[in-house]
């Protein structure tokens, strides 16, 4: 699982710089989520998207889940979380990768999951925006037409707009989590993957048909191998792992900003291994996108100078971009 997802957390005690050894370890991980999208890309050939994370999410969960405790919470929950999180996150992803959209692409348009959390929040959980959270929106919004509008011929409006569900479905996976209190951790990452597997084995059944899938599990490749491996145990276990704990021991509003690091190495590999050029618009799209990640994750003013008080800080706030990927 590309874990990087948007949660909210409460403001840490612990101020201060992320150290060096915290900030390259921060930067592998954004590095290893931004060329897992090419690694999706590569493995993908052949083998019917629905039932490629299906595959993924079986070594996410095996053996994982007979040596990681269960989260403290109802299943319902956890359920919810997979479901969103994961199935639909990366089912709507996947597909959309299978309908030409490309990785770098999918990178960047992954990232409207900020926009949609902090709205939905708003909406659902009457968690109103601050004014950067306004703004953020606004500028993502902005950044997200130009770069509809200058996607390129190869990239279909439908592959687009599979992506932007797949960022929808993240968002809305943030905010079930936010609502249930229920903290991050690779114990939900795996618990929550149970609920991947079967769901998106059967629906390929169903879209594919069953000889479609036959073939593609008898002539699963070395490279479709190899792809499974890295975004199983590289993107989804490691990453998060690290990640995770770079959260617990630095303030998020340090660490989350790496995370943006992710699109840029996807659209530079993809540039590099796969000779996809990204459009000037895709490029000024993206930058307007980013910059309202950025803008709307800046933190209140009071509470960056340590001076919050503690009736906000119980009530949380949009604060880091877990992954991905994805």
């Amino acid at each position: 699982m590309q874990d990087h997802s948007l949660v909210f957390h409460g403001c840490r005690s612990h101020a201060g710089r992320v150290n060096r050894r915290d900030s390259l370890l921060a930067a592998f991980v954004a590095t290893i989520w931004g060329f897992n999208f090419v690694v999706i890309d590569w493995g993908m050939d052949g083998v019917p998207p629905l039932l490629f994370v299906a595959i993924r999410f079986v070594l996410v969960v095996l053996p994982a889940v007979f040596f990681v405790p269960r989260p403290d919470a109802p299943w319902r929950v956890v359920a919810a979380v997979g479901v969103f999180m994961s199935l639909g996150q990366f089912g709507f992803l996947y597909v959309s990768m299978d309908a030409g959209m490309p990785p770098g692409l999918a990178a960047l348009v992954l990232q409207a999951q900020v926009i949609f959390t902090v709205l939905i929040a708003a909406g659902v959980l009457r968690e109103l925006p601050t004014g950067a959270q306004v703004a953020g929106v606004g500028l993502g919004a902005v950044g997200l037409a130009v770069v509809a509008v200058g996607r390129g011929g190869n990239v279909t409006v439908l592959a687009l707009v599979l992506c932007l569900l797949g960022a929808l479905s993240w968002g809305i996976g943030n905010v079930v989590s936010r609502a249930s209190g229920v903290r991050g951790g690779l114990s939900l990452t795996v618990w929550s993957a149970t609920v991947v597997p079967l769901p998106l084995m059967a629906l390929s059944l169903v879209l594919d048909g069953p000889s479609v899938v036959g073939h593609a599990l008898a002539s699963f490749s070395w490279q479709a191998a190899l792809s499974t491996l890295y975004t199983a145990g590289l993107a989804s276990l490691v990453g998060y792992g690290i990640f995770n704990t770079l959260l617990a021991r630095n303030r998020s509003s340090a660490v989350v900003p790496w995370v943006l690091l992710a699109p840029v190495v996807a659209m530079a590999s993809a540039w590099l291994l796969l000779d996809q050029r990204p459009t000037s618009a895709g490029l000024l799209g993206g930058l307007l996108l980013i910059l309202g990640v950025l803008v709307a994750m800046r933190p209140p003013r009071r509470e960056a100078s340590g001076t919050t008080p503690s009736s906000a800080r119980s009530r949380g706030r949009v604060a880091a971009a877990r992954s991905a990927p994805s």
